[in-house]
Formats: structure tokens, C-alpha cells, sequence
């Protein structure tokens, strides 16, 4: 198992004393070594200091992709506070609910956003300057002691109540996860890895994170470089990439996406979204010589908690019943089950882990009932409240899984189940079946219930093919009760802030229509 014992800060600050001069960020033209930066933290964790007359326990953050975010991150943590990204292309009321659901006493913002943003959030806003102030770090800093105990941050994920529901992960979930992506991925001086994440969205702490903590280079992009990312893994010599599956279809949708130019890439990770076998084979082709691995984990688990390295020979790639890329083994250092829904262990059914990993519950303790779940010789219990939260209790992913041919199959989330006719179905077997039309690149189902009958509109790219062609199709492959009544095309499917298809929009085009 990888080391349990750092924080986020420690494992930048052993870094600093390890690779000093070696280059540690590059963002908007500027390039700061280990050193400069640690400076430029500490600059800042002193005007904080000043500005503030304490170290705040919770610090939210203006995500932007300005080199002030960086500073402004590792100051929070040198101050030991919790980090809380704002995304700034959110509503200002959304943010607003973040900052007082997180219990965030300031704001960190670039100089240019600090104005804009002291009237709509309910705390003060610093801004953050990386060129100011100048001259030595404050003598007068508070040495750094910090317990793996304390929260590095909190996140937001969507609530079903329309309430973001906040999600405290603490520097001993992240140190496993830390260290054995350093070790898994052989991060270390001279690699350079990209930064495609949103640092609302949490695979962004493994481009921050175990960047910094192998004594890497993270290289910044800017929103309108990942339209081109083999431009941009060639340009930036890049040996480490790591995003969503959707790039690869958007890009690729784009003809952007040439083959065999990205030959100095040494790995590629994909997160967040079930990456397909022909997902798989357009940036295998564009990058012909890196590893190529699908992970997966939700926020609760820290990033994430399974991995799946592709074999070199793609004559040996995995054929999945849903044609996607396995998603599996579970991290060995983390136990698992699959639950049948009575509960009962299972080769197919919900994904529950518990372990190092796993998150102490959310912000709202209202917000655990029904997350968790116990499992021994007397059955399966759900948490309901009435006890106490322990280490014993796995976390309920509300994700299916398989195992195909010894490996682990990510099959679609529970609630994408729906029921048509009587039957119960899923959504993700009629995408699978649509996917593999020649005329189809992307298909995305969702079920639009009317006076409580559910009724299935698919959204597809690719070639505009006529619908009938399309039911046809689904009629070899689909029971009937299978096939959508209705069939549109996109020249793209949508994506949310996280890069990933955005199921919501659809299901509101589905339903206005």
C-alpha cells in the first residue's frame, strides 16, 4: 500500500526540497521552478495572514486557469485550510451556495476577478497577485502542521434535490491515492503532464497532485488547446495525459485528431465516463506509443479506485458485451463487493468499496442515508441514520458492474435504469446497440416520462441517418419495447463543466420537444 502519512502540501514541500530548479508549473507563458513557487506560496499564505489575522479553516478559490489559482491553492493548504474551487462559468448564485454551504471565510480570486466578484459572494475576496508582493518570504509564518486528519478540500457534486451536496475528502484519503499513482504512472523530473481538468472536477487533484508530488511539470492549458489535444501533446512535449473519453469523440469529430503525431506521449488515462473500444482505437492510433489505461472512481473515493491497463497488441484488447474498456481491478489496497439488489454478493450488481479511500461522510449528514451499507453474515443494512457512520461501512457507488473475463465492466448507473411496458431495462444496452451502427459515433438515451408513461428518445452523431434506418437496425438487436420512439441528431452531443456528455441537457431537450 502507498504512503498514508503526508498531506497535499507535504508532498508539494518534499518536492520543493528534492527538485528545487526543476521546473514545476507552466501556465500562460510563465514557468516557475519548485522554488519559485514554493516563494510565491508563501508570499501569498502571508498576505492571507495579514489580510485575514488568522489562517482560515476553509478557503474558497476562483478556478481559473491563471497562475494565481495555483499559488492561491497551495497557500490554503500551507495555511492548513480546506480548499473550495468556484467555477467562474457557474451561476453567481450557485457559487453563493457553495461558499456558505463549505463554510468558506474568503475567497481567492485573480486581481481581474477579485472586482467583479466582492459584491456577489457572501465573504470577502482576496486578490491574488503571483508577481506581488516581492521581495523574501515573511519570516513570520507559522510552521507548517498540518494533521493527515484535517479536510484538504471539499467538492460539490449535484444533489437530486437541487441542493450541491459538499464532499470533505482528508489528506489521508489522498495520500494512498497520491502515492500509488506516482509510483503506477513513474512520475518524476522531465515528465510533463497535462491539465485538462476543472479543478471543481476532482481527477484535477491527479494533475495537480501527483505532479507535484513525483516532481513533475504541470502544463496548463488554455480551454481552447484541448480542441486540438494533439497539437498540444506535441507542442508541449507531454508525456502524461490524462482526461475525460469525450475529448477523444469531440476532437475526433472535429478532424482533429491525427494519427501517429503524438509518439512522445508515455501514458494516457481516461476518467470519468465509460470509455469505448472505439474511443480506444482513435487515440491508440494518435498515440501509438503510449500505455493506454481506463480508470474509474466517484468523488466519495478520492478520484479514484480502479484502473485498467490495456495490453500493448490492440489484436488483444478486451471485447466487452457493452463495448467499452474494462474499468477493473479495484485498487488492491481497497476492498470491494457487488451487491444483486437483495444485497447478496454477485458478479453483477452495485460496486461498494470501503477502505483508505473512502470519504467520512458528506458536508450534511442527512446527505449519507442510503449511501452507505454494511455487509456481514447477517444480511445487508443500508445506513439509515439512527448509528454511527464507521470505516466498516462501504460506500454505495450506485454504479453496475460485471466481471467479464476476469476483468471488472462498468455497465451504467443504477438510475439509468427505467421501466418501459413493465419491463425493466437499460438505457446503456440500447446505446451500446445504436453505437455499433456504421452510421453512429456517439448515442445517448434517456427516457422522458409523461403522466407516468416512460417513453425513450435517443440522441446520436455521426452520419444523419434516417430514423427508420435506425429502428430497423435496433429491431435486430433490441427487443421492441427497446426502441426509441423518437431519434435525433446532433453534430455534437453537449458537454457539462466536467467535459463529460451532459445527460441533463439532454433529458430537457428530450422533454421540451
Amino acid at each position: 500500500m502507498a504512503e498514508s502519512g503526508k498531506t497535499l502540501y507535504e508532498w508539494f514541500a518534499h518536492s520543493v526540497r528534492r527538485f528545487p530548479d526543476e521546473p514545476a508549473i507552466e501556465v500562460g507563458g510563465r514557468r516557475l521552478t519548485y522554488r519559485q513557487l514554493h516563494d510565491a506560496v508563501e508570499r501569498l499564505a502571508g498576505a492571507v495572514l495579514a489580510r485575514h489575522g488568522r489562517a482560515p479553516a476553509r478557503v474558497a478559490l476562483l478556478a481559473t486557469r491563471d497562475l494565481a489559482t495555483y499559488v492561491g491553492y497551495l497557500a490554503a493548504l500551507r495555511l492548513g485550510a480546506a480548499a473550495t474551487p468556484l467555477n467562474p462559468g457557474f451561476p453567481t448564485q450557485r457559487n453563493r451556495t457553495v461558499c456558505e454551504l463549505s463554510g468558506a471565510e474568503l475567497v481567492l480570486a485573480d486581481a481581474s476577478a477579485a472586482a467583479r466578484l466582492t459584491e456577489s459572494l457572501p465573504v470577502p475576496v482576496l486578490a491574488v497577485d503571483p508577481e506581488q508582493p516581492t521581495g523574501p518570504v515573511p519570516a513570520d509564518l507559522p510552521p507548517y502542521d498540518v494533521s493527515p486528519d484535517a479536510v484538504a478540500y471539499v467538492l460539490f457534486t449535484s444533489g437530486s434535490t437541487g441542493r450541491p451536496k459538499g464532499v470533505p475528502i482528508r489528506h489521508r484519503n489522498l495520500s494512498p491515492y497520491v502515492g500509488h499513482n506516482i509510483t503506477r504512472y513513474e512520475v518524476g523530473p522531465g515528465c510533463r503532464t497535462s491539465h485538462t481538468f476543472d479543478l471543481t472536477f476532482d481527477p484535477s487533484v491527479f494533475d495537480l497532485f501527483v505532479t507535484w508530488g513525483g516532481g513533475a511539470t504541470l502544463v496548463v492549458p488554455q480551454r481552447n488547446d484541448l480542441l486540438t489535444p494533439v497539437d498540444y501533446v506535441v507542442d508541449n512535449h507531454i508525456t502524461h495525459w490524462f482526461s475525460v473519453p469525450s475529448v477523444v469523440s469531440v476532437t475526433a469529430g472535429l478532424g482533429n485528431l491525427p494519427a501517429g503525431r503524438a509518439t512522445g506521449l508515455r501514458y494516457s488515462l481516461f476518467i470519468g465516463e465509460q470509455l469505448t473500444l472505439r474511443q480506444a482505437e482513435l487515440w491508440r492510433a494518435a498515440a501509438p506509443n503510449a500505455v493506454l489505461e481506463n480508470v474509474y472512481g466517484p468523488t466519495e473515493l478520492t478520484v479514484a479506485c480502479t484502473e485498467y491497463r490495456l495490453p500493448g497488441d490492440p489484436r488483444h484488447w478486451p471485447k466487452a458485451s457493452n463495448d467499452t474498456i474494462p474499468i477493473g481491478p479495484v485498487y488492491g489496497f481497497l476492498e470491494h463487493l457487488i451487491l444483486d439488489p437483495d444485497g447478496r454478493p454477485a458478479d453483477d450488481g452495485e460496486l461498494v468499496v470501503r477502505g483508505s479511500q473512502r470519504f467520512d461522510g458528506y458536508l450534511d449528514p442527512a446527505d449519507n442515508i442510503g449511501r452507505f451499507l454494511l455487509h456481514d453474515t447477517t444480511g445487508t443494512h443500508v445506513y439509515d441514520g439512527t448509528e454511527p457512520l464507521t470505516p466498516e461501512h462501504y460506500y454505495r457507488t450506485g454504479d453496475r458492474v460485471r466481471w467479464e473475463g476476469g476483468e471488472l465492466v462498468h455497465l451504467g448507473r443504477l438510475d439509468n435504469q427505467v421501466k418501459i411496458r413493465g419491463y425493466r431495462i437499460e438505457l446503456g444496452e440500447i446505446e451500446t446497440a445504436l453505437r455499433r451502427h456504421p452510421d453512429v459515433a456517439e448515442a445517448v438515451v434517456v427516457a422522458d416520462v409523461h403522466d407516468g408513461e416512460a417513453r425513450l428518445v435517443a440522441f446520436h452523431t455521426g452520419v444523419d441517418a434516417e430514423p427508420r434506418e435506425l429502428r430497423s437496425w435496433l429491431r435486430q438487436h433490441v427487443p421492441t419495447h427497446m426502441i426509441p420512439s423518437r431519434f435525433e441528431y446532433r453534430s455534437s452531443l453537449p458537454l457539462n463543466a466536467n467535459g463529460k456528455i451532459d445527460r441533463s441537457q439532454l433529458m430537457s431537450a428530450a422533454t421540451a420537444a
